[in-house]
């Protein structure tokens, strides 16, 4: 596939992915991040066609969930806006990648059966933007085929900030996350994140329908006890392996949450799945 012209990507969030965090840690290093990618891999081989379907991973970072889909023998191709992301993931064994948008993606129409958003809808801040990845990721997909998209929740940083303690400690914490309770908006150029949309279940449910996506259904990732989990690991000072007490009840708190669209609400991820 052809490299395509650098997509318009805001220079904070460019900054941000390049320079600020490394994605592919996030989800390993610490604990509710390793909740986070074990819950994602859980819901998503719910849904998947059998291997090798082919996958397109919008917006797939530094290939993290690349990685365990080839390992699962998909066919994955990733487009990402950051160039730093679509190297790494280029190092992976079986995944091709691109540096594009996921608002303008260069894939033919219906040439995948799956389409997946684990990353996009964090930060564009307008509806209309998210609405034009959702709509992408439908054209590319085959009739029948999947399409899997993730939000930040938007109660996500009322409860990491209360296990950081940072919500009693500091006032601008205390005012950013205030203003994402009331808006859904990290507003660009504010410290501690980049700029991104916090979505409600409803507003997640409401933009795949509005996008022409059928047979929805709405999870919480990391389920309500991610919070204290992130907690215990950050002030207790020692990593909490998968096969702790505490881990394992957090994910098992995560599953039984999922009968329950009550308690999508507590947690830090969503994923809305649907069918084309």
């Amino acid at each position: 596939m052809t490299e395509q012209a650098a997509p318009p990507i805001a220079p904070e969030i460019l900054d941000f992915y390049t320079h600020t965090i490394d994605e592919g840690q996030r989800l390993i290093d610490a604990a509710d991040g390793r909740l986070e990618l074990l819950r994602t891999q859980e819901l998503l081989r719910r849904h998947l066609p059998p291997a090798p379907a082919r996958v397109l991973d919008i917006g797939g970072g530094p290939g993290v969930h690349a990685r365990w889909l080839t390992d699962d023998t998909y066919a994955v191709h990733l487009v990402d806006p950051v160039p730093r992301h679509v190297e790494e993931a280029r190092q992976i064994d079986g995944v091709t990648a691109e540096r594009g948008d996921a608002r303008a993606l260069t894939a033919a129409d219906d040439s995948y059966d799956v389409a997946l958003l684990l990353g996009p809808l964090y930060h564009l801040l307008d509806r209309e933007d998210r609405l034009r990845a959702l709509r992408e990721a439908r054209r590319v997909v085959r009739p029948g085929g999947l399409v899997a998209a993730a939000a930040i929740g938007r109660y996500a940083s009322l409860f990491e900030h209360t296990a950081t303690t940072w919500l009693g400690t500091k006032p601008r914490v205390r005012e950013s996350v205030a203003d994402i309770l009331a808006s859904g908006i990290h507003e660009p150029g504010r410290k501690g994140f980049t700029a991104a949309y916090f979505h409600t279940a409803d507003q997640l449910a409401d933009e795949m329908t509005a996008a022409g996506l059928d047979c929805l259904s709405v999870y919480g990732i990391e389920g309500p006890s991610w919070g204290a989990l992130k907690a215990a690991e950050l002030h207790g000072g020692e990593r909490i392996e998968e096969d702790s007490p505490l881990f394992a009840a957090a994910l098992e708190a995560a599953r039984l949450a999922d009968a329950y669209p009550a308690l999508l609400a507590a947690s830090s991820h969503m994923l809305a799945v649907a069918y084309v």
